[in-house]
């Protein structure tokens, strides 16, 4: 299955450097499964690629095998992390645990600038229902999640929300064909972001517990 690289999680420190460009490039094409699961990893293919140097594609690797994204084996090479879909249940448990917690945090940590962007995603939000389309909604989906651990503001809990949230969408790239209420899970943000927005963390960190565990259980459904 072969899927445009759609992550475009910004970059709140204002600017990265050349293994943090390479680090999100890979990314994406492991977790839209462009770079299939399983398949041999060759660092002179990336660099030709990625227009990148073979230093920061290195480091980069490092870091995403780190994640549980690429795995390394001696003497063989590196090799995209093999996909269970039976790692979605796993997944949910940690997802559920962080990530109402990390909504939660949201709602009473979010600044005046935090609040101009949830501002757009609700525009954008109202956009994209007028004219869905599954590419974007992914999108989408991905820049409202990354801005609620943002709005957390703490940069460990943003990290580990990221990364396995990054595990569960490469999860639904695998079902993307037969999952039928893409835009509902999307326009369920709205509560989720409406929340923040209004300082309530109890009612975000409950639309951010349903929304992930109506993930889950569409995701199941379809695979």
């Amino acid at each position: 299955m072969s899927a445009p690289a759609v992550l475009v999680q910004p970059d709140f420190r204002g600017g990265e450097s050349q293994a943090d460009l390479a680090y999100r490039e890979i990314r994406a094409l492991i977790v839209t499964l462009e770079l299939a699961p399983g398949a041999l990893i060759s660092e002179p293919e990336l660099q030709e690629r990625l227009g990148l140097g073979r230093t920061p594609i290195r480091e980069a690797l490092r870091t995403l095998a780190h994640e549980r994204l690429v795995e390394v084996y001696p003497r063989r090479g590196m090799f995209v992390a093999a996909l269970d879909p039976r790692d979605l249940a796993s997944l949910s448990e940690v997802r559920e645990a962080m990530e109402p917690f990390a909504a939660r945090l949201a709602a009473e940590r979010r600044t005046d600038e935090d609040l101009s962007v949830i501002d757009a995603l609700l525009a954008d939000i109202d956009a994209i229902a007028a004219a869905p389309d599954m590419r974007a909604l992914i999108e989408l989906d991905q820049r409202i999640h990354h801005h609620v651990y943002h709005c957390a503001h703490n940069d460990f809990l943003q990290s580990m929300c990221d990364q396995h949230y990054m595990h569960a969408l490469r999860i639904w790239f695998l079902a993307l064909d037969r999952v039928m209420h893409l835009g509902d899970a999307v326009a369920e943000h709205r509560d989720l972001l409406l929340a923040i927005r209004a300082g309530d963390a109890e009612r975000a960190a409950e639309v951010m517990s349903s929304h992930v565990h109506g993930f889950e259980a569409e995701v199941r459904r379809a695979i």
